[in-house]
């Protein structure tokens, strides 16, 4: 792999399929980018052992082990420090990062809906709950609030007749990981400029 390229620490809460996905992308040097190390906010986690298998260092920092939340704030922020990532990506990671991380690095995150509709914990349910006929995924850069930073790419999905949360969110999954790993790729290879909520590939004057 290219000393040249991005890197990235990836963050997970779960079963790391998104992770997966980046894992895969990065065994090709074209990419342009390549996994430092992989964090989570608990143990025991398959999108640990997912990093372990393929060598890629790994860290936990979890939110009970801090009397207070600005403390774990603090904590993680130097945990990914430590390795100097160019960008960091939340894929599945199920904690809100503060302001330590968020001033320091960019920070791509995904969402299971067409933001800015159905943003929170239940994007998938709520859209379902509203009866809409098509939903998505989102990519964006995480900012303070609750899914409300600049939005870099979006992907539509149908809402089939008889679906329930289950079946939908997974589709939307399927999506999702193709369009995190093209977003993530192409930031690695081309960079970006963010105007006000407008996000562009390509790095600046270019």
């Amino acid at each position: 792999m290219s000393s040249q390229a991005a890197r990235l620490v990836v963050l997970v809460s779960g079963s790391g399929t998104n992770l997966q996905a980046l894992l895969d992308a990065v065994a090709d040097e074209a990419y342009g980018a390549r996994i430092v190390a992989v964090g989570a906010d608990r143990d025991g986690i398959e999108g640990l052992a997912r990093a372990e298998r393929a060598g890629v260092p790994t860290f936990v920092e979890r939110l009970a082990d801090h009397p207070r939340r600005d403390a774990w704030d603090r904590e993680i922020a130097a945990r990914i420090a430590g390795h100097r990532p160019d960008l960091v990506v939340c894929a599945g990671f199920m904690k809100i990062l503060g302001a330590p991380t968020l001033t320091a690095f960019p920070v791509l995150n995904t969402h299971p809906a067409l933001l800015p509709s159905f943003p929170g914990a239940h994007g998938v349910r709520d859209a379902l709950a509203y009866g809409v006929r098509i939903t998505g995924c989102t990519v964006m850069l995480a900012d303070a609030g609750v899914d409300t930073g600049p939005i870099i790419a979006q992907e539509a999905v149908p809402v089939l007749d008889g679906d329930d949360e289950a079946a939908l969110h997974e589709r939307i999954k399927t999506v999702e990981r193709s369009l995190l790993v093209d977003t993530v790729g192409r930031m690695a290879r081309e960079g970006w400029t963010v105007t006000g909520r407008t996000f562009r590939f390509g790095r600046p004057g270019g």
